[in-house]
Protein backbone atom coordinates (compact mmCIF):
# COMPACT_ATOMS: atom_id res chain seq x y z
CA UNK A 1 0.00 0.00 0.00
CA UNK A 2 1.47 3.49 -0.83
CA UNK A 3 2.42 5.58 2.25
CA UNK A 4 4.27 8.55 2.90
CA UNK A 5 6.42 9.38 5.32
CA UNK A 6 4.75 10.04 9.68
CA UNK A 7 6.61 10.38 12.56
CA UNK A 8 7.56 6.67 12.93
CA UNK A 9 10.00 7.13 10.21
CA UNK A 10 11.61 10.36 11.37
CA UNK A 11 11.90 8.45 14.80
CA UNK A 12 13.19 5.57 13.12
CA UNK A 13 16.11 7.88 11.16
CA UNK A 14 17.16 9.50 14.21
CA UNK A 15 17.64 5.83 16.08
CA UNK A 16 19.83 5.31 12.79
CA UNK A 17 22.26 8.18 13.00
CA UNK A 18 22.82 8.09 16.59
CA UNK A 19 23.09 4.60 17.44
CA UNK A 20 26.01 3.08 16.72
CA UNK A 21 25.80 -0.62 17.22
CA UNK A 22 27.11 -2.31 14.19
CA UNK A 23 28.83 0.32 12.96
CA UNK A 24 32.60 0.21 12.18
CA UNK A 25 34.50 4.01 12.18
CA UNK A 26 36.47 4.42 9.32
CA UNK A 27 37.66 7.92 9.44
CA UNK A 28 37.83 10.76 12.59
CA UNK A 29 39.42 13.85 11.68
CA UNK A 30 38.95 17.03 12.77
CA UNK A 31 35.11 17.48 13.51
CA UNK A 32 33.96 15.12 11.41
CA UNK A 33 33.82 11.26 12.04
CA UNK A 34 32.72 8.75 9.09
CA UNK A 35 31.07 5.01 9.96
CA UNK A 36 30.16 2.20 7.81
CA UNK A 37 28.01 -0.96 7.82
CA UNK A 38 27.41 -4.00 5.94
CA UNK A 39 23.48 -4.22 5.27
CA UNK A 40 22.25 -8.23 5.35
CA UNK A 41 21.57 -9.24 1.69
CA UNK A 42 23.53 -6.39 0.05
CA UNK A 43 26.68 -6.08 -1.52
CA UNK A 44 26.94 -2.16 -0.44
CA UNK A 45 27.80 -0.99 3.03
CA UNK A 46 25.64 1.99 5.03
CA UNK A 47 27.30 4.83 4.94
CA UNK A 48 27.13 7.68 8.15
CA UNK A 49 28.32 11.07 8.78
CA UNK A 50 28.88 13.02 11.99
CA UNK A 51 30.14 16.55 11.59
CA UNK A 52 29.90 20.13 13.25
CA UNK A 53 29.46 22.99 11.48
CA UNK A 54 30.70 25.64 13.62
CA UNK A 55 29.53 28.73 11.80
CA UNK A 56 26.62 28.29 9.81
CA UNK A 57 22.72 27.54 12.19
CA UNK A 58 20.71 24.22 11.68
CA UNK A 59 18.14 26.86 9.34
CA UNK A 60 20.33 27.83 6.92
CA UNK A 61 21.93 24.22 6.31
CA UNK A 62 17.96 22.95 6.32
CA UNK A 63 17.18 26.10 3.49
CA UNK A 64 20.35 24.73 1.57
CA UNK A 65 19.50 21.10 1.37
CA UNK A 66 16.05 22.53 0.10
CA UNK A 67 16.47 25.04 -2.34
CA UNK A 68 16.48 23.62 -5.94
CA UNK A 69 17.74 27.09 -7.35
CA UNK A 70 20.78 27.10 -5.06
CA UNK A 71 21.75 23.39 -5.45
CA UNK A 72 22.15 24.52 -8.99
CA UNK A 73 24.96 26.98 -7.93
CA UNK A 74 26.68 24.65 -5.38
CA UNK A 75 26.10 21.17 -6.39
CA UNK A 76 28.84 20.26 -8.95
CA UNK A 77 27.51 16.80 -9.73
CA UNK A 78 24.65 17.67 -10.92
CA UNK A 79 23.44 17.04 -14.82
CA UNK A 80 19.94 18.11 -13.90
CA UNK A 81 17.13 18.34 -11.67
CA UNK A 82 13.27 18.50 -11.58
CA UNK A 83 10.52 19.29 -9.06
CA UNK A 84 7.98 16.71 -9.97
CA UNK A 85 5.09 17.42 -7.75
CA UNK A 86 3.93 17.77 -3.97
CA UNK A 87 1.78 14.83 -2.21
CA UNK A 88 1.91 16.53 0.44
CA UNK A 89 3.39 19.88 2.26
CA UNK A 90 6.33 18.00 3.61
CA UNK A 91 6.37 15.75 0.57
CA UNK A 92 7.36 15.85 -2.59
CA UNK A 93 8.76 14.08 -5.41
CA UNK A 94 11.72 14.68 -7.75
CA UNK A 95 14.19 14.12 -10.39
CA UNK A 96 17.70 14.39 -9.42
CA UNK A 97 20.79 13.17 -12.73
CA UNK A 98 24.57 13.55 -11.56
CA UNK A 99 27.71 12.87 -13.37
CA UNK A 100 30.19 10.20 -12.59
CA UNK A 101 33.77 9.86 -13.05
CA UNK A 102 34.85 8.55 -16.62
CA UNK A 103 34.16 5.64 -18.55
CA UNK A 104 31.09 5.10 -15.95
CA UNK A 105 27.51 6.63 -17.21
CA UNK A 106 25.76 9.16 -15.06
CA UNK A 107 23.34 8.15 -12.65
CA UNK A 108 20.31 9.41 -11.87
CA UNK A 109 17.43 9.11 -9.51
CA UNK A 110 13.63 9.28 -9.05
CA UNK A 111 13.29 10.16 -5.06
CA UNK A 112 10.43 10.68 -3.06
CA UNK A 113 11.30 13.56 0.25
CA UNK A 114 9.47 13.93 3.28
CA UNK A 115 10.92 16.43 5.73
CA UNK A 116 10.24 17.70 9.58
CA UNK A 117 11.25 20.71 11.24
CA UNK A 118 10.40 19.94 15.41
CA UNK A 119 10.55 24.04 15.99
CA UNK A 120 13.43 26.45 17.30
CA UNK A 121 15.86 24.41 19.53
CA UNK A 122 14.71 21.14 17.83
CA UNK A 123 15.29 19.16 15.32
CA UNK A 124 15.23 19.57 11.27
CA UNK A 125 15.30 16.24 9.43
CA UNK A 126 14.94 15.09 5.80
CA UNK A 127 14.30 11.79 4.20
CA UNK A 128 14.24 10.38 0.99
CA UNK A 129 14.11 7.70 -0.94
CA UNK A 130 14.05 6.16 -4.48
CA UNK A 131 10.38 5.40 -5.99
CA UNK A 132 9.48 4.53 -9.01
CA UNK A 133 7.01 7.22 -11.24
CA UNK A 134 4.90 6.14 -14.18
CA UNK A 135 5.99 8.77 -16.38
CA UNK A 136 9.74 8.98 -15.58
CA UNK A 137 10.88 6.15 -16.54
CA UNK A 138 14.60 5.13 -16.97
CA UNK A 139 16.64 7.01 -19.85
CA UNK A 140 18.74 6.25 -21.86
CA UNK A 141 22.45 7.01 -21.53
CA UNK A 142 21.57 6.85 -17.51
CA UNK A 143 21.65 4.04 -15.25
CA UNK A 144 18.88 4.41 -12.96
CA UNK A 145 20.39 4.32 -9.54
CA UNK A 146 18.30 2.86 -6.59
CA UNK A 147 18.66 5.03 -2.91
CA UNK A 148 17.14 2.87 -0.48
CA UNK A 149 17.39 5.74 2.37
CA UNK A 150 18.99 8.88 2.37
CA UNK A 151 18.55 11.59 5.99
CA UNK A 152 20.18 14.30 7.20
CA UNK A 153 19.25 15.18 10.99
CA UNK A 154 20.30 18.94 12.10
CA UNK A 155 20.67 19.86 15.54
CA UNK A 156 21.57 23.07 16.84
CA UNK A 157 24.87 22.89 18.70
CA UNK A 158 24.40 24.39 22.38
CA UNK A 159 27.82 24.81 22.84
CA UNK A 160 27.80 27.46 19.77
CA UNK A 161 25.04 30.21 19.30
CA UNK A 162 26.05 30.11 15.71
CA UNK A 163 26.55 26.57 15.01
CA UNK A 164 24.86 23.17 14.30
CA UNK A 165 25.39 19.10 14.18
CA UNK A 166 25.10 17.73 11.05
CA UNK A 167 23.86 13.66 11.05
CA UNK A 168 23.91 12.01 7.71
CA UNK A 169 23.04 8.49 6.43
CA UNK A 170 23.04 7.05 3.35
CA UNK A 171 22.44 3.63 1.63
CA UNK A 172 22.38 3.34 -2.44
CA UNK A 173 22.57 1.18 -4.93
CA UNK A 174 24.86 2.53 -8.40
CA UNK A 175 23.34 -0.50 -10.33
CA UNK A 176 25.21 -1.26 -13.52
CA UNK A 177 27.83 -3.62 -12.90
CA UNK A 178 30.81 -1.34 -10.86
CA UNK A 179 32.34 -4.27 -8.10
CA UNK A 180 31.13 -3.69 -4.75
CA UNK A 181 34.36 -3.36 -3.44
CA UNK A 182 34.69 0.12 -5.67
CA UNK A 183 31.05 1.63 -4.84
CA UNK A 184 32.11 0.91 -1.00
CA UNK A 185 35.61 2.77 -1.36
CA UNK A 186 34.44 5.76 -3.30
CA UNK A 187 31.36 5.94 -0.93
CA UNK A 188 33.99 6.41 1.89
CA UNK A 189 35.83 9.53 -0.11
CA UNK A 190 32.45 10.99 -1.48
CA UNK A 191 30.22 11.23 1.65
CA UNK A 192 32.87 13.38 3.45
CA UNK A 193 33.29 15.21 -0.14
CA UNK A 194 29.44 16.16 0.02
CA UNK A 195 29.58 17.55 3.44
CA UNK A 196 32.22 19.53 2.97
CA UNK A 197 30.85 21.17 -0.19
CA UNK A 198 27.50 21.51 1.44
CA UNK A 199 29.61 23.59 4.36
CA UNK A 200 30.71 25.90 1.59
CA UNK A 201 27.61 26.29 0.05
CA UNK A 202 25.64 27.38 3.46
CA UNK A 203 28.59 29.85 4.42
CA UNK A 204 27.54 31.91 0.74
CA UNK A 205 23.82 30.92 1.33
CA UNK A 206 22.37 34.19 2.84
CA UNK A 207 23.96 36.36 0.34
CA UNK A 208 23.50 34.53 -2.67
CA UNK A 209 19.44 34.24 -1.82
CA UNK A 210 19.08 38.08 -1.55
CA UNK A 211 20.18 38.24 -5.21
CA UNK A 212 17.40 36.12 -5.88
CA UNK A 213 14.08 37.72 -7.69
CA UNK A 214 12.07 36.15 -5.15
CA UNK A 215 12.99 35.03 -1.64
CA UNK A 216 10.40 31.60 -1.95
CA UNK A 217 10.96 28.98 1.21
CA UNK A 218 7.65 27.21 0.02
CA UNK A 219 9.58 24.27 2.33
CA UNK A 220 8.69 26.56 5.26
CA UNK A 221 5.67 28.27 3.83
CA UNK A 222 3.39 26.24 2.80
CA UNK A 223 1.14 29.15 0.84
CA UNK A 224 4.71 29.96 -0.86
CA UNK A 225 3.94 26.57 -3.32
CA UNK A 226 3.81 26.36 -6.85
CA UNK A 227 4.88 22.63 -7.43
CA UNK A 228 1.55 20.78 -8.46
CA UNK A 229 0.17 18.42 -6.59
CA UNK A 230 0.67 14.80 -8.27
CA UNK A 231 -1.22 11.92 -7.34
CA UNK A 232 -0.13 8.92 -4.47
CA UNK A 233 -1.11 6.52 -7.13
CA UNK A 234 1.49 7.77 -9.49
CA UNK A 235 4.23 6.93 -7.20
CA UNK A 236 4.37 3.04 -5.82
CA UNK A 237 6.49 2.84 -2.97
CA UNK A 238 8.42 0.02 -1.44
CA UNK A 239 6.47 -1.75 0.90
CA UNK A 240 9.11 -1.03 3.58
CA UNK A 241 8.49 1.43 5.79
CA UNK A 242 12.16 3.59 7.07
CA UNK A 243 11.23 2.43 10.69
CA UNK A 244 10.86 -1.47 9.42
CA UNK A 245 14.15 -1.34 7.73
CA UNK A 246 16.14 0.48 10.61
CA UNK A 247 14.40 -2.37 12.67
CA UNK A 248 15.92 -5.30 10.78
CA UNK A 249 19.14 -3.45 10.91
CA UNK A 250 18.95 -3.61 14.95
CA UNK A 251 17.54 -7.27 14.39
CA UNK A 252 20.74 -8.39 13.08
CA UNK A 253 22.70 -6.35 16.28
CA UNK A 254 21.31 -8.25 18.60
Amino acid sequence: MARIADDSDFEALKRLVDNHDGWTLELSKSDTEVYTRPVPGCNFNMVKIHTEFADVTADIVFDVLHDPDYRKVWDSHMLASEEIGILNVNNDVGYYAMSCPPPLKPRDFVLQRSWLDTGPQGEQMLLSRSVPHKNYPPKKGYVRAMSYITGFVLRTNKNSKTGCILKYVAHCDPQGTLPPWLVNKVTHTLGPRMVKDLKKAALGYVSWKQTQPHLRKPWRFPEEIRCPRISIDDVRFFPQTVGEVVDSFEDEVV
